[in-house]
């Protein structure tokens, strides 16, 4: 009797316990299966309809952002100065075609109000303008991170959620200010530089410039925009890879609106058809970035939960 009850008490006790998901590496394989299940949650979330949502609400929101962004940088460096910096960081980010498109719907966005009460109803409109599409960017990424807010949040979780939009123009204006900054000392080293090539490595830091503040800005909205705890570990490579990946394509956007018909087949809204057609190719590279922060952050550091204010889609 004693012989058979520990016969049973050792084996409960070598009973294994459930397998722990396997951590993936960076073999080959590894990246394939990140790769695959990645393009698997981008066709489940139907990313196409975000990215043409995305880009209506851009359209409306492109000017406010822009205009808000250059007044924070031009406290400092001044709006002419701002201005032109904004005119060739939209070269560097978007490509020839795009940039000059929204430098056209920035100059007609950019016309002093005449008037006391045009100008605060001027200034609430920028506002929620540009908090607006902030405001579907983070609808989308809670989407893709399979969270919502928790309903009954009243009108002070309103403000909480336009306070987090409107921080992030304001991040814009940071990076528009630290741009300008970076772009004064890489202007005064190329004076400085009297050798031959040196325009070629004045172009590449430039080119470095515009990709860290890429990432940098990319890595922000993946941890603050959604309603998730999202890791700074997994943020960072996923906002490496959507950054790479966005340069990859600003290219090859750009070398097809460039060869392509279609500002003049659209005639005096040539401008803003270019610009629906880059926000939504682009926001598609950006949701792709977004769904692999997802995937690798369940793949090597556990399911990713909500905010204590939000809850996960499988709750409702």
């Amino acid at each position: 009797m004693r012989r058979v009850f520990s016969h049973s008490a050792n084996r409960r006790r070598t009973t294994p316990s459930p397998p722990k998901p396997r951590r993936l590496g960076w073999k080959p394989k590894d990246l394939w299966v990140l790769a695959r299940t990645t393009f698997a949650q981008w066709q489940a979330d139907k990313v196409p309809k975000l990215a043409a949502a995305l880009a209506y609400y851009t359209a409306c929101s492109i000017g406010p952002i822009l205009l808000i962004a250059i007044a924070a940088a031009g406290l400092i460096f001044g709006a002419d100065a701002a201005r032109g910096a904004v005119a060739e960081e939209l070269s560097l980010l978007v490509g020839p075609q795009a940039g000059e498109s929204i430098q056209a719907i920035l100059k007609d966005a950019w016309r002093p109000a005449t008037g006391t009460w045009a100008t605060i109803f001027g200034v609430i409109g920028l506002v929620f303008g540009a908090a607006g599409v902030f405001g579907e960017l983070q609808d989308s990424l809670d989407m893709i991170w399979k969270v919502e807010k928790k309903p009954g949040r009243g009108i002070l979780g309103t403000i909480k959620d336009r306070f987090f939009s409107f921080g992030m123009v304001a991040g814009i204006g940071f990076l528009l200010l630290v741009s300008l900054v970076v772009s004064a000392a890489i202007s005064a080293l190329d004076h400085r530089l009297g050798w031959d090539g040196a325009g070629f490595v004045i172009q590449g830091l430039q080119q470095l410039v515009s990709l860290a503040l890429i990432t940098l800005l990319f890595a922000f909205a993946f941890k603050v925009l959604p309603d998730a705890k999202t890791r700074w570990r997994d943020v960072w490579v996923g906002a490496l890879l959507t950054s790479a990946l966005f340069t990859l394509g600003k290219y090859l956007i750009g070398l097809y609106l460039g060869r392509s018909s279609l500002a003049s087949s659209f005639g005096a809204a040539g401008s803003l058809a270019l610009l629906l057609l880059w926000v939504f190719y682009s926001s598609q590279i950006f949701f792709f970035g977004a769904e692999f922060t997802k995937v690798y952050a369940d793949t090597h550091g556990g399911p990713v939960p909500p905010d204590e204010d939000a809850r996960s889609l499988k709750e409702s």
